[in-house]
């Protein structure tokens, strides 16, 4: 297991340690459910340091980004970010990632971290047109400082207006002492915050300041676990979860970041699966029954047919249900449509709704 740059910092909070794609990674602190509400209500910090990062450079480096991601990158401006995807050549994902423009001619891709090598191969496969590329995933670090109180905590750290940074743009600027980070208004907890990318030889100093900085905040740092938990609230997917190799962005409802109106790899393919329709979709789903559905789980309709199976599943911390996604028949994927999740042999009762599950009130 590779250890992050906090590994010790993280083991002295009293952080449980896990194997997480291969990192040495906190999964709770104080408790999953408590870690939860601190981010949809205050704010918390996540380090989440083993997300890859490459650096594309060059005349032909956007060139090479719309072959091999299904957005429009075309569409970006210095300081905006765009999620997106790799796909693949058989109708998967490769990895759903964040590009960001870093000046004309630059652009930084996050990625997953079970997907570090994976990732590089398949983008360095289809650069034959002499594109820098640049693998920073082992020199820099990454902050996910998240939650409602996050702009006013960490204020007092830059002279970064941060309140004026729009959702999915970026600035790059001073922070915690530290000049050229870069704060983004990113994160993927649907609670609002920044992410904070540096080098490894400053992250101490940085976590320090933002813990002095969110002390009267009430700011703690937080797991891979509630992590989890706060993603599915919001609908979000987890590669390796909902989405894979083998299912395709029309079927996991990322038709919004598929942009069928500019070449790329298999898009042709995605846009006659679009236009023939899908047999299988992605859908959300909460249970009408006591139950937590998990990963894997059968989803029957009411005569015990499998239609489909769970890919995330838990008891929403925010809801006070189980809740879950998974990819299901088409036939049953409408919402309010009545399924069931075979849990422990028995088929308890689930229905299909829309995403986001939680809702800011």
């Amino acid at each position: 297991m590779r250890k992050l740059t906090l590994s010790a910092i993280h083991e002295s909070l009293g952080g449980k340690m896990v194997d997480f794609a291969g990192f040495y990674m906190p999964v709770q602190y104080a408790g999953v459910n408590h870690e939860h509400e601190v981010v949809r209500n205050g704010v918390g910090v996540f380090d989440v340091s083993h997300m890859g990062e490459f650096l594309l450079t060059g005349d032909k480096a956007l060139e090479l980004i719309q072959k091999v991601t299904s957005n429009d990158a075309s569409k970006l401006s210095v300081g905006k970010v765009q999620y997106s995807c790799l796909p693949n050549d058989k109708g998967g994902i490769v990895d759903d990632l964040l590009v960001y423009k870093i000046k004309e001619n630059q652009y930084l891709l996050v990625v997953n971290a079970s997907n570090i090598e994976k990732d590089w191969n398949w983008i360095s496969g289809y650069n034959d047109l002499g594109v820098e590329m640049r693998n920073l995933s082992d020199d820099y670090s990454l902050l996910a400082i998240q939650g409602p109180k996050a702009v006013e905590a960490m204020q007092s750290l830059t002279s970064v207006n941060l309140s004026s940074i729009p959702y999915y743009s970026f600035k790059v600027g001073d922070f915690a002492g530290v000049e050229h980070v870069i704060i983004s208004a990113t994160g993927y907890t649907g609670a609002g915050g920044f992410e904070i990318y540096c080098k490894n030889s400053e992250v101490e100093q940085i976590w320090n300041k933002v813990f002095e900085a969110g002390k009267d905040f009430g700011i703690e740092p937080i797991g891979l676990a509630a992590r989890d938990t706060l993603r599915l609230e919001m609908g979000y997917c987890l590669y390796g979860n909902d989405i894979d190799d083998k299912t395709s962005p029309i079927e996991a409802g990322l038709g919004w970041i598929t942009k069928l109106n500019k070449e790329f790899i298999n898009s042709d393919n995605l846009k006659k699966e679009k236009e023939n329709g899908i047999s299988k979709k992605l859908v959300g789903f909460e249970m009408i029954e006591k139950g937590i559905p998990r990963h894997d789980y059968e989803i029957t309709d009411a005569d015990g047919n499998i239609i489909g199976r769970v890919t995330s599943g838990t008891m929403s911390p925010s809801l006070k249900k189980g809740i879950g996604m998974g990819y299901i028949s088409i036939n049953f994927s409408n919402i309010d449509s009545l399924i069931f999740i075979k849990i422990r042999n028995s088929a308890v009762k689930a229905k299909v709704v829309s995403l986001p599950f939680y809702q800011k009130s």
